[in-house]
Parts: C-alpha cells; sequence; structure tokens
C-alpha cells in the first residue's frame, strides 16, 4: 500500500484521512451564492457535474445555496493534490460500499477515558450521525486503553504526548469485532493518534471498503474552556466523524462545492468549509442509505436547535425551504 503525506498525517488508496471544523461559512454562501458569482464578487464556472441529468429527489434545486471553491490557499489540500472530485453518476458507476440487508446499523466504540464534557461531546456525536445519515446507531460499552498493547503506542518524540497506532486499532480491534449487522463502525477516542514510524500523527483514519474507521478528539480543542470553546469541539467532531463515515460510504473528496465532504490539510483549512453536503453528495448519501432529504434536514434543524447551533441551523432550514418549495 502506497501513502503520501498530507501535513502531518497520511492517505492510502483504501484509507481516507479527513480533519474537519465548521464554524460559520454560511454568511458567504448566502450572499455569493444568489448573484451566480464566487465570495469576491467574480463570476464562476459551472461546477463539474452532470448539468444535463438532474439528481435525484429534486437536489438540484439546492445548488445555488452552495459556493463553489475559489483558488487554494497555500498548503490547502487542493494546492497539494490533484483531485478530479465525483460527481454522482461517477459514485453510482464505482459500485459503492453501502448499507446492505441486516447491515443498516452505525456502530460507536469509545476507546478509554473522556472527561464529563467529551463525555457529551460523543453522545451528541451518536445522534447527529443517527440524523445526518438517518441509519440507527447503537453506542458500544467502551473498550478500556489497556486493550492497546505497548508495541502499539508510543510518546511523541518532541511533545510527550501518548499516541495510539491507528493501524492496530483498525486491522487487530476493529475488524475482529466488526459485526454482522453494521453498516459502519467507528472508534472514538480523547487520545491522540499517529500512523505508523516516521510520521507525526494523524486525526483519524477510515477504510472506503472495510466499513472501518478511527478519530481522535485530542486536537480539537478543549471542551470543558467554556461556551466557545465546547462548540467549536463539537463541531469539529461532527464534522470528522460525519466525514469519515462518508468515506465508509465509499464517498470520496468533494472538489464540486464548499462541502462536508472536502478534503483538508489542518484545522485552519476545515474551518473554512460547511458541515453540510452539497446537492451531488447529498445525491450519494439518499441512493447509499435510501433516505429522505426532507425528513433529514428536519431532523438535523432540530437537532442543531437544541445544541444552539445557530448557523448551521439557519443553513439546513434554507435547505429545506429549497426543497419544499421544489
Amino acid at each position: 500500500m502506497k501513502y503520501a503525506v498530507i501535513g502531518m498525517t497520511v492517505f492510502a488508496a483504501s484509507l481516507a484521512y479527513f480533519i474537519c471544523v465548521r464554524p460559520s461559512p454560511y454568511a458567504v454562501h448566502e450572499s455569493a451564492e444568489r448573484q451566480g458569482r464566487d465570495a469576491d464578487g467574480q463570476s464562476r464556472s459551472p461546477p463539474r457535474s452532470s448539468q444535463n441529468r438532474p439528481l435525484p429527489h429534486g437536489l438540484d434545486e439546492l445548488k445555488a445555496l452552495f459556493a463553489v471553491p475559489g483558488e487554494p490557499q497555500p498548503g490547502d489540500w487542493l494546492d497539494e493534490h490533484d483531485e478530479p472530485g465525483e460527481t454522482y453518476r461517477q459514485y453510482l458507476a464505482a459500485q459503492p460500499t453501502t448499507p446492505q440487508g441486516k447491515r443498516r446499523l452505525i456502530h460507536i466504540q469509545p476507546l478509554g477515558g473522556f472527561t464529563p464534557s467529551q463525555e457529551r461531546i460523543v453522545k451528541a456525536t451518536a445522534e447527529f450521525l443517527k440524523h445526518y445519515f438517518q441509519l440507527p446507531i447503537r453506542v458500544r460499552p467502551a473498550w478500556p486503553e489497556s486493550v492497546v498493547p505497548a508495541d502499539a503506542r508510543r510518546r511523541h518524540p518532541e511533545s510527550g504526548t501518548e499516541q495510539i497506532l491507528t493501524g492496530y486499532v483498525l486491522d487487530e480491534l476493529m475488524m475482529p469485532e466488526l459485526p454482522d449487522d453494521a453498516a459502519a463502525m467507528l472508534v472514538l477516542t480523547a487520545t491522540d493518534l499517529w500512523p505508523g514510524e516516521g510520521w507525526n500523527f494523524v486525526f483519524g483514519e477510515a477504510s472506503t471498503r472495510d466499513r472501518v474507521g478511527v478519530w481522535s478528539l485530542n486536537r480539537f480543542g478543549n471542551p470543558d474552556d467554556g461556551p466557545a470553546a465546547y462548540r467549536l469541539c463539537l463541531l469539529r467532531t461532527l464534522g470528522t466523524a460525519t466525514h469519515e463515515t462518508g468515506h465508509m460510504f465509499s464517498m470520496q473528496h468533494c472538489t464540486m462545492y464548499e462541502c462536508n465532504m472536502g478534503g483538508s490539510n489542518n484545522l485552519e483549512e476545515s474551518d473554512r468549509g460547511p458541515l453540510a453536503l452539497c446537492p451531488e453528495c447529498l445525491a450519494k448519501l439518499c441512493k447509499a442509505t435510501r433516505c429522505d432529504p426532507v425528513k433529514r434536514y428536519r431532523d438535523l434543524i432540530a437537532f442543531c436547535d437544541r445544541h444552539k447551533l445557530t448557523e448551521e441551523s439557519r443553513f439546513y432550514k434554507r435547505c429545506l425551504q429549497a426543497l419544499e418549495t421544489e
């Protein structure tokens, strides 16, 4: 398997990495997209999609709400990776891994200990995944960190931070325990992760075919530092969880719109993206999970209102309105 460096992380053909933060990109989208222009006021070309073939469920009506990416900044994902993107039609042709038969549950497997605030975030993430993918969720009893042996751990050579080897978690812990009813299985830990000798750290890794993934809250900020810090850590965790699960359903990185499935090299870059799927990627999700996009948006709005994610709720409401008036 060939690996390529992504900042201080790792990417492989069968493994997909992403970090995701979703504070507030929505005001830019609202003003720029109504005029068919990018945020800098320049006319934009249509996204690279099948313009003459409408998306299912009337999702073409959402296109006006999503911005097209501008020129990547130095160090951004698309500045360092030449990705063509993937349309809905290409996704179908690739015979993606999707929930099939009794494989309809998303299993969340905590690993190690969490602070009370982190436990709240794990619980909220499970709830959000249920609404985002419209699939049932099962939170499993936590594995003690002792299930990871000494030879799959290290102290970071510079910071001294304790780290867990992602490959051991994916291959030795998760694959043998993958339940028969699992559409996907996600390990969530508060301990830092690293992918092997010569690497620094990763925020998470997920398989695009084996339906397993692992990610860490460690670098998402301290949720005990106040309401703003809690909200930021929650948004980062929600973004990472949904993005990685999208990869487990064979969804590739999005390059057509500012989208939750866009690639990212760092927290600063992912801060600029939305906690929302573009029309092409939402069509993939609806196909994969056979969900109703109207019900999905209603459930997401209710979640965001309960958790005081005001800007995310406002954007979902605009998407819902576009579908209901279609």
